[in-house]
C-alpha cells in the first residue's frame, strides 16, 4: 500500500460549524515499482495521491459546513509490476491521484454546505502496468486506474442537504491501465476512468437534497486509455471511460430540487484496446462524456433546473484484435452533454424540468474488431450523441 497526501482534515459534528481553508501549491507523487517470481498468494497494490482531502459528518444535529480547497500541485500516481514465471494468485492493482476531496456525511441530521474546489493549471495522472509479456498470470488480474481534478460525496440518512458547490478544474486528468501477459486462465478486467470534476450525493430514508451544483472543466484534456493484451485469454476486458464533469444524485423519502450548471472546454477522450491471440471471451468497451447529469428521487417530486455547455471535442476508440476464441463485445460511445432524471410512479411523482443544452465540439465514436482466425460471436457497436436527455417516472427497483 502506498498513500501519498497533501493536506487531510477530518471532522465529525453535532450542531457544528465547518471552517475549511486547504491550498496545496507543491507537487504530491506516490509510485510503486515491483517485481515479483512464481508469486504462490494474492499480489495487490494499492496507490493512492491525494492533493487536499476533507471528511466530515454529523448525528442528530446539524452541520454548517463552508470549504475552500485549492490545488496548483501535480498529482502522480504511478505503479508498475513486472511478475515473472508462474502467478498462483490474483494480481491486483488499483491506484488513483486525486486533486480537492471532499466527504460529507448527515444521520438523522440537518447539513449545510458550501463548497469551492479549483485545480489550477497542472496534471493529475494515474497509471498502472504490468509489463512482463511473459507472465503467466493463473489467478486472473484486476488493474484500476482512477484520476479526478475535484471530487465532491454528499451521503446521508434520513437528512436534510442543502448548500452550494462550485468545482473548476484547470487541470489535464489522465489515467492509464496497461497489462501485457502470456497466459490468463482466469478473469482479467483492465479498467482506467478519469474525470474532470465529479459530485455525487445519496440520501435515503425520509431525506431531503436542496443542492446548487456547478462545474467547470478548462484544461487540455481528460483522457482514459486501456491496454490489455495476453497470448491466450480465457475472459479478457478493456473499459476506459473519460468525463470531464459529472454529477450524480439519489434521494429517498423526500423532495429533491437541484440547479445543475456544468460547461466543459477540455478535449474528452477514451481508448480501450484488448489483444488475444486464443480468447474465451474478450471485451473492449470505451465510453467519454462532456457533461453528465444523472439525478434520481425515489419519491414523488423531483425538480431539475439544468444547463450543459460542451465546446470540447469527444472521441471514443474501442478495438479488439485476435485470432482463435469464442464471444467478442466490442463497444463505443462518445456523448457531448446527457441528462437524466427520474421518481417514483407509487408515489404519485411529479417532476418539473428545465433543461438547456448546447453541444459545439466535435464527438465521435469508432469500434474495430479484427479476428484473423475463428470465433463463435461477435457484437460491435459504436454511438456519437451531441445532446441527449431523459425523464421518466417509474416504480421503486426499475
Amino acid at each position: 500500500m502506498c498513500v501519498a497526501a497533501a493536506t487531510e482534515v477530518s471532522a465529525q459534528s453535532q450542531d457544528s460549524r465547518v471552517l475549511n481553508n486547504q491550498l496545496q501549491l507543491g507537487d504530491v507523487i506516490s509510485g510503486v515499482t515491483l517485481n515479483v517470481e512464481d508469486a504462490s498468494d494474492e499480489v495487490a497494490v494499492d496507490n493512492a495521491t491525494q492533493g487536499n482531502s476533507l471528511s466530515g459528518s454529523v448525528q442528530n444535529g446539524s452541520l454548517d459546513l463552508s470549504s475552500s480547497q485549492t490545488m496548483n500541485g501535480t498529482a502522480r500516481a504511478t505503479t508498475t509490476v513486472s511478475a515473472t514465471g508462474d502467478s498462483e494468485g490474483p494480481l491486483n492493482l488499483q491506484t488513483q491521484a486525486r486533486g480537492n476531496s471532499l466527504a460529507a456525511g448527515a444521520y438523522s441530521a440537518d447539513l449545510t454546505i458550501e463548497a469551492n474546489q479549483i485545480v489550477g493549471p497542472t496534471e493529475i495522472t494515474a497509471a498502472a502496468a504490468q509489463t512482463n509479456q511473459t507472465a503467466r498470470l493463473l489467478g486472473g488480474t484486476s488493474i484500476s486506474t482512477t484520476a479526478i481534478a475535484n471530487t465532491t460525496a454528499i451521503g446521508g440518512t434520513g437528512a436534510r442537504i442543502e448548500g452550494l458547490v462550485s468545482q473548476r478544474s484547470d487541470a489535464s486528468v489522465r489515467s492509464e491501465s496497461f497489462v501485457v501477459s502470456q497466459y490468463i486462465p482466469a478473469t482479467g478486467e483492465v479498467i482506467a476512468q478519469s474525470i474532470g470534476n465529479a459530485i455525487a450525493a445519496n440520501s435515503t430514508a425520509a431525506s431531503s437534497q436542496a443542492l446548487t451544483l456547478r462545474q467547470r472543466q478548462a484544461g487540455d484534456a481528460v483522457t482514459a486509455n486501456v491496454s490489455a493484451n495476453s497470448g491466450n485469454a480465457w475472459d479478457l476486458a478493456g473499459r476506459a471511460r473519460a468525463t470531464a464533469n459529472q454529477t450524480v444524485l439519489y434521494n429517498q423519502g423526500g423532495s429533491v430540487v437541484t440547479t445543475t450548471d456544468q460547461s466543459n472546454l477540455s478535449r474528452v477522450r477514451a481508448s480501450a484496446v484488448v489483444t488475444a491471440y486464443d480468447y474465451g471471451a474478450a471485451t473492449a468497451n470505451a465510453a467519454g462524456t462532456g457533461n453528465e447529469v444523472s439525478i434520481g428521487n425515489n419519491d414523488r417530486y423531483l425538480e431539475i433546473d439544468n444547463s450543459q455547455v460542451n465546446s470540447g471535442g469527444v472521441e471514443v476508440t474501442s478495438e479488439f484484435s485476435g485470432a482463435y476464441g469464442y464471444d467478442v463485445r466490442v463497444g463505443a460511445e462518445a456523448t457531448g452533454n446527457a441528462v437524466t432524471g427520474y421518481a417514483c410512479s407509487e408515489c404519485d411523482g411529479q417532476m418539473v424540468i428545465s433543461n438547456d443544452q448546447t453541444n459545439s465540439g466535435a464527438v465521435s465514436a469508432r469500434a474495430t474488431t479484427s479476428i484473423r482466425g475463428s470465433g463463435r460471436s461477435v457484437v460491435t457497436s459504436a454511438t456519437a450523441t451531441g445532446n441527449t436527455a431523459t425523464f421518466f417516472v417509474s416504480r421503486p427497483g426499475s
